[in-house]
């Protein structure tokens, strides 16, 4: 079995038929690849998820890029995977919000780190915004807006 690595598509040039299979794979609830011969193989959820998210990329103009979790990245790397500065990043590390590893003189950051950092900054986030909603509506302010005054 050979190994999986970082692979990144770009878009096809205009023309394409990415839309209408995007469009296609949005409605579709399941789906199956079909072989040369007629034989027909069902794709796992899983996997017709990441083919539909995939096709809606690109049919938006976007690059995609498969890599498995345990893929390591640079601190440039890592800081544009999160969308972030890398000074950012680098503070990230250094305050241990995302773990990593000095093989040498540089940091390398796993993705899966990453990928588990973006849930949890999520996760409070959303947190944050519920208790604040609390807060608000507890207080009496409504969410419908300003009133005008002269």
């Amino acid at each position: 079995m050979s190994m999986i690595v970082e692979h990144t598509v770009l878009p096809p040039a205009e023309g394409s038929t990415l839309p209408d299979l995007s469009e296609a794979l949005e409605k579709a609830g399941s789906s199956a690849l079909v072989g040369p011969d007629g034989s027909q193989i069902a794709l796992p959820d899983e996997v017709f998820v990441v083919l539909r998210d995939a096709v809606r990329a690109m049919a938006h103009g976007q690059a995609i890029t498969l890599a498995p979790h345990d893929t390591v990245l640079t601190t440039q790397g890592a800081a544009d995977f999160l969308g972030i500065s890398r000074p950012t990043l680098v503070r990230l590390l250094t305050e241990e919000k995302i773990p990593y590893t000095r093989p040498g003189r540089h940091r390398r950051v796993l993705l899966s780190d990453l990928v588990e950092y973006q849930q949890r900054s999520r996760h409070e986030r959303r947190e944050i915004l519920a208790e604040l909603s609390r807060e608000a509506t507890a207080d009496g302010v409504s969410g419908g807006g300003f009133e005008a005054t002269r």
